[in-house]
């Protein structure tokens, strides 16, 4: 029985790691071969082929519901009805419209809109929208949150923006966005946008500060209703349920084991309900209802029967599950605690058992969090010792029970009032415990390094006496201290970050670091402390020599500030000092100003003539052995004409395209003269400034310049000085990256 759950999870799972999906042909093939390998009695194996077969075809399933590519940056109108709870943010509300119809042709089952300045959208309303739509896109990064997987595994099939739209019929049904208004309308001591995450998982009314500080003490999981949630809800009704029978007060007509069991489904259940029964909470309810069973009939089978039907049953109903980060972690979590509870003789006291799953669950989960390229808060263990029980026997109570009796005068009100006092006194005591430290990213290392840290984290999590015990710290502390890779001297690693529309590259030498430009920041959106920050802490990079930001346009200057905060800056320079940001403190480019890092040359210059913001960019030439590289800000042709009668006028291989690609940049008399081999573009897929221009684009090709494009490529990362290929986010493939 074993093998086969196993074999049927492993075949389930191996959809995350493929790089393509086979064609009907070949899924037929491997049906029938799976078919005939269980005739034959290879039933491991036939299960392995069978279940891959079905996670290939749900694949395909969701990749055929994207937008058609002659969809792709039109703005049609379309009509459909609000699922879901609505996002507001500021003036803007982002919203998911489902059973979407267009007189243009088939459209996505389900499309993720985003309408800023417009009115008030509520769940259950049907509209008619003029949207702009776009193919489902994210950035890619090195150690980056791939938003593409996440819309595949909601099965979204689309992205856009709303220009304009009507009400075509009010909201029905729509119980759940009622009583989230109703909710934060309540006097809850300023945590109302608290309680509706916690008892709808909304959580779009919890600041940007709400979330780092979550992050930092690693209690996100608290406040966004996945499976803790559920079996903490079930849990307090079955133990509420043991403890009056234990003492007599249940009646005795009925047998209180099946009673407890069918009243923890049914109420945490009901509370999945509430929470929109989205992908975790089924997933979490199902597992739940496993164990339950298995609590009532199967006990002498194991408690790794439960986990492996659960987790079959799960990837079974939705193969893509596994295209989700709460995925690993929530199974990896309750693996850990069956690895370490069940392997140990005798029992633990009250105060192991309240203290050792935190710090047990903290080491199981730290080798899933280091792949997953998640941050790893140091304080975690520590602060959910605090949070877990306080929301679970304090603020969960409280606050249900308290939604649960709105409709009572008085006292519903009150018991929200009660919760919202006690998440409050929660968020002070995290405060404070997210100032001692912020999370820490661990640099990317091989893969043999982490293989070995995970198998220290397992050795660690055997049962005391055990023979190999003394070597789990040893490799555990590999992530620390893992071998790097070294730069040689008279090379530069140069990667071009994909921030959308806007500019970020480090420049790193043996021993020095440089960020030319940080991203755009628009609105809540920064790119500076959502992309930059990470990708230099995955590099090992803790602080930058240089920060040089070509000009003061916010998509170059946006994250500066946020960089400051994230990393060491030692300097920063900018061609456009008196527009940035007041805090930002930088020194003016001076045009002639060179320097050497580990066999490297650096040089800058400024047009003089310059008259505008864009004009006046910063340009950096850099020159390792005899290849050169000219990174140009926002300069336009005219400023193009000026450096060419500079020292930086000269052939380089390559080129960051002026201005991302502007039809006012990139003259071919600009060209011919650098005759450049590589244009690096930076810019936002279907932006609406409509970088790069095609004229652009035809004098590339006319003059046969390889063009990298981080709308399309992702990052980009090269060595200057070793004459190599650059390499992109994409070539690593992905079945669900076009």
């Amino acid at each position: 029985m074993y093998t086969g759950m196993f074999a049927l999870a492993a075949g389930l799972i191996t959809l995350r790691f493929l790089p393509g999906l086979p064609s009907a042909g070949w899924l037929l093939l491997m049906v029938t071969a799976g078919g005939l390998l269980l005739a034959c009695r290879g039933w491991p194996v036939g299960l392995y082929v069978l279940a891959l077969c079905w996670a290939c075809f749900q694949g395909q399933r969701a990749l055929d519901n994207r937008l058609a590519d002659s969809f792709d940056g039109r703005t049609l109108w379309v009509e459909g009805r609000v699922i879901g709870l609505p996002q507001q943010s500021g003036t803007s509300v982002r919203f998911e419209l489902q059973g979407a119809k267009s007189r243009h042709g088939a459209l996505p089952a389900t499309i993720r809109l985003s309408w800023y300045g417009g009115p008030a959208v509520n769940s259950g309303e049907r509209w008619r929208l003029a949207v702009k739509l776009k193919k489902p896109k994210g950035l890619l990064n090195p150690q980056g949150f791939d938003f593409e997987a996440w819309l595949l595994a909601q099965r979204i099939g689309a992205t856009g923006t709303v220009k304009q739209g009507h009400l075509q019929e009010a909201a029905s049904h729509a119980w759940r966005d009622g009583l989230r208004q109703r909710l934060l309308r309540i006097d809850a001591q300023g945590r109302a946008s608290w309680l509706a995450a916690l008892v709808l998982g909304d959580g779009s009314g919890l600041s940007r500060d709400d979330w780092t500080l979550l992050q930092a003490t690693g209690t996100v999981h608290l406040l966004v209703i996945s499976g803790q949630h559920i079996g903490l809800f079930a849990g307090l009704i079955y133990g509420f349920i043991a403890l009056l029978a234990r003492y007599g007060l249940w009646p005795r007509r009925l047998p209180w084991l099946p009673w407890a069991c069918a009243l923890a489904f049914i109420g945490a259940t009901g509370y999945g309900v509430l929470a929109g029964f989205e992908v975790p909470v089924q997933r979490a309810c199902m597992m739940l209802g496993l164990v339950l069973a298995w609590r009532l009939w199967f006990r002498q089978l194991g408690v790794w029967l439960p986990f492996l039907l659960a987790l079959n049953a799960v990837l079974i109903v939705e193969p893509l599950a596994s295209l989700r980060a709460g995925f690993w972690l929530s199974f990896s979590a309750v693996a850990v605690l069956l690895f370490t509870f069940s392997g140990r003789l005798g029992a633990w006291g009250w105060r192991a058992m309240w203290l050792r799953p935190h710090g047990l669950i903290a080491l199981g989960l730290f080798p899933m969090l280091w792949i997953l390229d998640l941050p790893i808060s140091l304080t975690g263990p520590l602060a959910n010792l605090i949070a877990v029980p306080w929301i679970s026997l304090a603020v969960l109570p409280t606050a249900l029970l308290g939604t649960l009796l709105l409709s009572v005068p008085w006292l519903g009100e009150n018991l929200l009032w009660l919760s919202g006092g006690l998440i409050d006194g929660l968020v002070q005591g995290l405060s404070l415990l997210a100032d001692v430290f912020t999370p820490w990213l661990p640099v990317s290392v091989p893969i043999y390094i982490w293989l070995l840290s995970a198998a220290g984290v397992l050795i660690l999590l055997l049962p005391a006496g055990m023979v190999l015990r003394p070597l789990g710290w040893p490799l555990v502390l590999l992530a620390l201290f893992a071998p790097r890779e070294q730069i040689p001297r008279g090379q530069v690693e140069v990667l071009q970050l994909d921030v959308g529309q806007g500019l970020a590259i480090a420049l790193r030498t043996r021993n020095h670091t440089l960020l030319y430009d940080a991203g755009p920041k628009s609105g809540n959106l920064d790119q500076g402390e959502r992309v930059v920050v990470p990708v230099l802490r995955s590099l090992g990079v803790a602080e930058l020599d240089l920060m040089l930001l070509s000009h003061a346009d916010s998509d170059h200057a946006g994250g500066a500030l946020a960089v400051q905060r994230g990393v060491s800056v030692k300097r920063v320079i900018s061609g456009d000092v008196p527009g940035l940001a007041e805090p930002l403190r930088a020194q003016p480019c001076v045009s002639g100003e060179t320097w050497e890092w580990d066999g490297v040359s650096f040089s800058l210059w400024q047009w003089a003539g310059a008259s505008d913001s864009n004009q006046k960019s910063c340009v950096l030439q850099v020159q390792a052995g005899d290849e050169r590289l000219l990174l140009t800000g926002d300069i336009d042709a005219r400023a193009e004409r000026a450096l060419l009668q500079s020292p930086l006028g000269v052939p380089t291989r390559w080129l960051q395209a002026p201005h991302h690609g502007s039809k006012t940049s990139s003259s071919m008399v600009f060209l011919k003269a650098l005759a450049p081999e590589i244009v690096l573009i930076s810019r936002g897929h279907g932006n609406s400034f409509g970088h790069p221009h095609p004229q652009v684009m035809a004098r590339y090709l006319a003059l046969g310049v390889q063009v990298l494009d981080s709308a399309e490529q992702g990052a980009v990362k090269f060595r200057l000085g070793a004459s190599g290929k650059a390499e992109s986010m994409r070539d690593q493939r992905r079945f669900w990256r076009d």
